[in-house]
């Protein structure tokens, strides 16, 4: 395994950084409230990022999405690239890949995804699609959604075919809740392809989780290395650096396992085992990161307005996403023990 960027991946995690760290300030966070940032999501598609996707691969994608969880920039980068570039890319028709890349990729399409959500949604003999998705990420900007039905396929919706109502989540998401009331919708890829779209996505958020611990944990470094208790910063008590050095391992173990199953998928090897590796610890470990993060703070932690707060949302949030470890854990054991790894 070499996880080495090439320089493709390194030109396009540089150009990304730049942007996020330019355009999303804790000033423009606060004045977007729940919503998106439409400038800055303008500003991404016009370097071409979204469209770099392609070239890139999953393990350029994670890079990429390390930068926008380490500033948590609400735009909804994760879910157009997994569900739409990278799904329509790899399992769609020549003619869908011909009629939705170009408008993924300059931005005027955004697809988000309602996996693995597929007990509330059925199928027609049609095509039309039945049920409820109580919570979509970033609905709200969305222009299509990718559902897995009862069975495990794929079906492309509009939004303008659905109901789709705001819901508030733990971050800012833009979410919202989806009703299909027998909506006509064109299925995308064989029957295996919602095994590699559902391993593809938790790979994805792995790698936002382990951008978002890394913003956590640099904030957190900085205010103990300029914070003092008694005449001594609180970078210099034991305490302080036990707590930050796990931190620091638990981050270095969710990308390690993110940037290993993007990988193996670029390389076409089987990674589905590997992707659950990932979510797992992006769920377990994210958790006790971004609960060090507000900790390490102190008072100033509790304020809500306070930058590492909006981390610690983020990283609950994709915990709450990815699946609590149990459960997470128990679909691992499942798929060891069956020896299927499909993807």
């Amino acid at each position: 395994m070499d996880f080495t960027p090439t320089e493709e991946q390194t030109a396009a995690r540089d150009l990304a950084a730049r942007i996020f760290g330019d355009l999303s300030t804790p000033e423009r966070l606060s004045a977007a409230g729940t919503g998106s940032d439409a400038e800055l999501w303008k500003e991404l598609c016009s370097a071409g990022l979204v469209a770099a996707v392609a070239d890139v691969g999953l393990l350029g994608l994670v890079l990429l999405l390390e930068e926008q969880g380490r500033t948590t920039a609400q735009v909804p980068f994760a879910v157009s690239c997994v569900y739409g570039l990278l799904a329509v890319a790899a399992h769609g028709s020549a003619e869908q890949r011909q009629r939705l890349l170009p408008g993924i990729g300059d931005g005027a399409v955004v697809v988000t995804g309602a996996l693995p959500s597929t007990g509330g949604v059925r199928a027609a003999a049609r095509g039309e699609l039945t049920g409820t998705v109580p919570l979509v990420p970033w609905l709200r900007d969305a222009t299509h959604v990718l559902v897995g039905d009862g069975r495990r396929r794929l079906w492309l919706v509009r939004t303008a075919d659905a109901r789709c109502e705001p819901v508030e989540s733990t971050a800012p998401w833009a979410a919202g809740r989806l009703t299909l009331d027998a909506a006509p919708a064109e299925p995308l890829g064989p029957p295996g392809a919602y095994a590699d779209v559902l391993a593809t996505a938790r790979t994805a958020f792995a790698g936002l989780q382990a951008g978002v611990c890394a913003g956590s944990l640099a904030r957190a470094v900085a205010h103990t290395n300029t914070r003092e208790q008694f005449g001594r910063p609180l970078a210099a008590k034991q305490g302080v650096q036990l707590r930050a050095a796990d931190a620091y391992m638990d981050t270095e173990s969710i990308r390690v396992t993110a940037y290993e199953a993007a990988w193996r998928r670029d390389a076409g090897l089987p990674y589905a085992t590997h992707a659950l590796t990932a979510a797992w610890w992006a769920s377990e470990a994210g958790a006790r990161v971004v609960h060090t993060g507000q900790h390490l703070h102190g008072g100033a932690g509790a304020d809500l307005e306070h930058p590492v707060h909006r981390h610690f949302l983020w990283g609950r949030q994709l915990d709450a996403h990815l699946g609590c470890g149990s459960e997470v854990l128990q679909e691992l054991g499942e798929l060891i023990v069956s020896g299927e790894e499909a993807v």
